[in-house]
């Protein structure tokens, strides 16, 4: 009987992979970069706070605990000194965990950062030599911090203080072995918890030459990684399930939401006279890839930023544009591919509530919904915008870079995986894929960018060592001179990424052909919006009360010897 239930089970999860296709069409790049980069009017002013994307994924080397990685200052040009990339040291850090489905947080890990500054009047110079060390005195301007935790509601409790950071990469004369530096700079603390901050290669990968006008109007401008060469800044941990957890049974209750934010202290302005209060006020936030660029129209990009996401079913002004989207209409009128049928309910449901049959959505499956979780009270549950990881779906030997619509469960959009090839995924839902059963045939080739331009590694923090060398020029960590190639270059711990470029159609091809290369590079960009713009309505209508707190537990399960004071 219960072989027939995990048949049935697998059955339904398999047909929903093209169901999901169509759900991240709306999550596609926008004009602002690419994620969550610079998405925003005052967070673009801001970039030391500018998130850029989250990562949650079960840790493949180590069964049992799980990863979050989440990444802030995008498009860090390696050149960029002498002061390179710091965190800001007045503003707070955090990665929240939502595991009762009530869109507040019931796990938070809060990073604040110090700066240990030794140039004083006498050099402009970020190291006035080579650094072998993370604590090398040559290492001139170098910065700490302090990871505090709290656990439903209950107070922020101190886990480590002075934590080293991985410092900018300066380049090879300065820092001749990196990968050094970058393991020294990750800690472990009691409870088997993995620790580290620090700069690091830019793991997003697409092309988004579509912004001149369709990959350059002739479709040879494919094929390109846009955030190739760029750094950003991590912060990322590693817990075992049941710090995670509700009622730390990731048996019982395996699914979990995840968000990141930024917060800085607010600013009091009387007559003549500003100061900053000790009040935080949220600047910045991202959960699924690439909400903010395309569900909320400019004028309120800034107030979604700043929304937690319990309050997400009370916007409003952007209903209008949800009932009646106007991008498949753009679609039908331009290229002749007719739009799905709206409403779009479905799509909403992948991202708001996640995948369930308990909350009356439309795909009959049981995957990444708290609803799931055992211990979940229903009438507490509210839909709300996060990226929602299942725990019990173990993590597979070759990750499909498609995740669900490639029938590997464990990618995106349960959780995100570096791998995960999100916009690809997103090109696949153009024309009502999850309504016929059917990949869209033209859209098997992408963006031509199916991997990141460096290789991610196989442990904990896994994401690649940080670029060196300009942009502007190619050089990178990847390709530099065979002579400091073995000094710089990451560890590889898969192949290379893969540079093919898409052939234009040529002017006497067929008219099939054509239009399928068109609808391609296409509807990748004005697809972007469909299910986007769905999210806010499906919220609005789906509001449900929110049950009262749950009793405090300042400590996670796996610190049982309580906090730990310095780096280990």
């Amino acid at each position: 009987m219960r072989s027939t239930r995990t048949r049935r089970r697998g059955t339904a999860l398999a047909a929903l992979g093209l169901a999901l296709a169509a759900g991240v069409a709306g999550l596609g790049p926008s004009g602002a970069g690419a994620s969550s980069h610079r998405e925003a009017p005052l967070i673009a002013a801001d970039p030391a706070v500018d998130n850029t994307d989250v990562y949650a994924f079960a840790s493949p080397d180590r069964p049992g605990y799980a990863t979050f990685v989440a990444n802030f200052i995008p498009f860090e040009e390696p050149n960029g000194g002498p002061n390179f990339y710091p965190f800001a040291t007045d503003a707070v850090y955090n990665i929240n965990i939502d595991n009762n489905g009530d869109a507040r947080p019931d796990v938070v890990y809060r990073w604040t950062f110090h700066n240990v500054d030794k140039r004083g009047g006498s050099t402009f110079l970020y190291n006035n030599g080579p650094v072998t060390s993370i604590a090398d005195e040559n290492l001139l301007f170098r910065q700490t911090y302090t990871l505090q935790a709290s656990f439903n509601g209950g107070p922020f409790q101190t886990r480590v203080s002075n934590a080293p950071v991985a410092p900018s990469r300066v380049g090879p004369a300065s820092m001749p072995d990196y990968a050094k530096l970058r393991n020294q700079a990750v800690t472990t603390l009691p409870g088997g918890w993995k620790i580290f901050a620090g700069q690091a290669d830019d793991p997003f990968f697409l092309d988004l030459r579509v912004f001149d006008l369709l990959y350059g109007g002739n479709l040879k401008e494919v094929g390109q990684d846009t955030l190739g060469g760029y750094n950003v800044n991590t912060i990322a941990i590693q817990v075992p399930f049941k710090d995670v957890a509700l009622n730390a049974d990731a048996k019982r209750n395996p699914v979990i939401g995840t968000w990141s934010t930024a917060e800085r202290p607010r600013v009091r302005i009387t007559g003549k006279t500003t100061t900053s209060t000790k009040d935080l006020v949220q600047v910045s936030r991202l959960g699924n890839p690439l909400v903010n660029e395309v569900v909320v129209p400019s004028g309120l990009k800034d107030a979604f930023n700043a929304l937690p996401p319990d309050k997400d079913a009370s916007v409003a002004p952007v209903v209008a544009r949800v009932k009646d989207p106007e991008v498949p209409k753009l679609i039908q009128g331009i290229y002749g591919v007719k739009a799905p049928a709206t409403p779009r309910n479905d799509l909403a449901e992948i991202f708001l509530t996640g995948i369930t049959t308990k909350a009356g959505g439309p795909i009959k499956a049981d995957l990444n919904s708290q609803l799931n979780n055992a211990d979940v009270n229903p009438s507490a549950f509210r839909p709300s915008e996060m990226l929602r990881l299942n725990l019990s779906v173990k993590p597979t030997a070759k990750p499909n870079r498609l995740g669900v619509l490639g029938g590997d469960l464990q990618g995106f959009p349960d959780g995100r995986r570096l791998t995960d090839d999100v916009v690809d995924i997103e090109l696949q839902a153009l024309e009502g894929a999850a309504q016929t059963g059917k990949l869209v045939s033209a859209l098997a080739a992408g963006d031509g960018v199916n991997a990141n331009d460096h290789a991610f590694g196989t442990s904990f923090p896994y994401i690649a060592l940080p670029n060196v060398g300009a942009v502007n020029n190619g050089t990178s960590a990847g390709n530099l001179s065979q002579s400091s190639a073995a000094a710089v270059t990451p560890p590889r711990s898969a192949p290379p990424a893969e540079q093919s470029v898409r052939t234009a159609p040529v002017a006497n091809s067929s008219h099939d052909d054509t239009m399928n290369a068109v609808i391609t590079a296409t509807l990748g960009a004005v697809a972007v919006a469909l299910a986007a713009l769905l999210i806010v309505g499906w919220l609005m209508r789906r509001r449900r009360p929110t049950a009262a707190g749950t009793p405090q537990n300042p400590l996670p399960p796996s610190a049982a010897s309580g906090p730990d004071k310095s780096p280990a």
